[in-house]
């Protein structure tokens, strides 16, 4: 029995499972609501209302109007009606009836502009719910991707554990005692070494550690300290 073949195999587990949980975290951060949908969201309601502001100003714009169409009406009737001769008078009504189609031509100008806007961004809004329901449509079929992923890493993880417990138990406390803490100090505790040479610090062992080492048991590198396996 090789210990630092089986130690091998168990810092493969271990490294196996931080890339499981650290997938799964990524994973998990992915489910939930997509900042670009809600931006899209919160764009299509932004021109929504600006539609309804737009339409309120038309109708107020045609109300004004309407309005003044009437007085223009009424001073029209007063001007040419026949029952007025001075004329002084009929000169102001006169300028009251050309001040009044001048405001009213402003407000028709305003009322033609307010439409123009309103027909290039309702077509803007149909676009937008355009691009916000293709949006929607990927983001569900992703979460659904990632919902079925996140449970292919739960399984997975639930192997790998039984795995690890399965080697764990080849080992005495101590030797776990030193391969945890190279783990937690170096990252790697187990170094391949092939041709002679430590993957954990490329260095070339001497003969007397790589004669140790194919004893199998737990022989470290004379120069980083890492349990060494004789690939």
């Amino acid at each position: 029995m090789s210990i630092a073949k089986d130690l091998y195999q168990l810092q493969e587990v271990d490294l196996a499972l931080e890339a499981n949980l650290q997938a799964q975290k990524r994973v998990s951060g992915q489910i939930g609501e997509s900042p670009i949908v809600i931006k899209a969201r919160e764009k299509l309601v932004e021109e929504q209302k600006n539609v309804e502001r737009l339409t309120a100003q038309q109708k107020s714009t045609e109300w004004e109007i309407d309005d003044l169409s009437a007085k223009i009406k009424e001073t029209e009737k007063k001007l040419y009606g026949g029952r007025i001769f001075n004329s002084k008078e009929l000169s102001s009504l006169q300028q009251e009836t050309d001040d009044l189609k001048k405001r009213r031509s402003g407000f028709e100008d305003k009322s033609l502009e307010l439409m123009d806007q309103l027909e290039i961004l309702r077509k803007t809004i149909e676009n937008s719910k355009s691009e916000l329901a293709t949006l929607e449509t990927q983001w569900k079929e992703q979460q659904k991707q990632l919902v079925v992923e996140l449970m292919q890493l739960k399984a997975a993880q639930v192997v790998l554990e039984s795995n690890r417990k399965q080697l764990s138990g080849l080992f005495d406390a101590e030797t776990l005692e030193i391969y945890q803490e190279l783990r937690k100090r170096k990252g790697v505790a187990v170094a391949k070494v092939e041709q002679g040479i430590c993957h954990g610090c490329r260095i070339t062992l001497p003969n007397t550690d790589l004669q140790r080492a194919k004893g199998g048991g737990v022989v470290r590198c004379s120069s980083c300290g890492r349990i060494i396996f004789l690939a």
